[in-house]
């Protein structure tokens, strides 16, 4: 009789036992991904901030000398916003490129099938986790051009946190179409080198889109790291060459494509599940 009331207890198959949000399981995902970067730092954060402070040191001193200036501050203060957002949002791909990328190469893709998590909350713990990878690259670059005298003073904390997160959350959602589509690191590998370098390289990090021909001007306009990167330098030295409003925009619709598209593909186990 005692068992037959505890079975009773027990919701009727193919109901969830765990109402709207599994808040426990979506933290501790977020807790493996945010530790399975952090055993690693030197590598994952460290690294990547000491070559963005060589990008600075080596642009500053090939063209930033004779007190050269761009949108009316100095150049080492123009280039250093682009370079600590550029830093993070590559490293936003590369922590969510690489999670259920390694699950399948070593067998254990289970880990992030099998426990009760939603779609969604499986989406939101592997983005949640890159950005938190970007933010810590993203403070780490910004501390020490502080510590070298370069001038990185806030000038709107809107579009810095805005454009840094939509940005980090862009490329993390990226990431994980890439993790679900590669089936070797060769294949992320490629992705990094011909898509995401090069378009965060020819997004204006270096320069304005002002000095290109008006050609090349429209095609800048069509990727969305330009955005980004006008954007989170605007939060910094007040100035910008695309229209702030625009970019703010575009993030949007840009992240919720791709958000809906990661969830459709992760619902339906698209290269993920045999």
């Amino acid at each position: 009789m005692h068992d037959q009331q505890k079975t009773r207890t027990l919701p009727n198959p193919g109901e969830p036992a765990i109402p709207l949000v599994n808040w426990g399981g979506l933290r501790t995902l977020y807790i493996k991904e945010v530790r399975r970067f952090f055993k690693v730092q030197l590598q994952t954060i460290w690294a990547p901030a000491l070559t963005t402070l060589l990008f600075l040191v080596i642009f500053t001193v090939a063209l930033g000398r004779g007190d050269r200036t761009i949108l009316g501050v100095p150049f080492e203060a123009f280039l250093a916003p682009g370079l600590i957002v550029m830093g993070m949002i590559q490293n936003a791909f590369a922590n969510s490129s690489f999670a259920l990328l390694v699950g399948k190469i070593q067998g254990t893709i289970v880990d992030y099938l099998m426990p009760p998590l939603s779609t969604l909350e499986l989406l939101t713990g592997l983005v949640a986790g890159a950005v938190t990878r970007a933010i810590c690259v993203g403070l780490t670059v910004w501390v020490a051009m502080w510590l070298w005298g370069i001038d990185v003073s806030p000038a709107h904390l809107w579009a810095i946190a805005y454009f840094g997160l939509t940005g980090s959350a862009m490329l993390a959602f990226f990431g994980v179409l890439t993790s679900m589509w590669a089936e070797k690191f060769d294949h992320a590998a490629a992705v990094t080198n011909f898509v995401v370098q090069p378009l965060a390289l020819l997004s204006g990090t270096f320069y304005t889109i002002e000095r290109l021909d008006p050609v090349f001007q429209s095609v800048s306009q069509l990727n969305p790291f330009f955005y980004v990167i006008s954007g989170f330098r605007y939060g910094f030295i007040d100035a910008s060459d695309s229209n702030i409003l625009a970019g703010v925009l575009v993030l949007a619709g840009v992240n919720i494509a791709l958000c809906l598209l990661c969830y459709g593909l992760l619902s339906r186990g698209w290269r993920i599940k045999s």
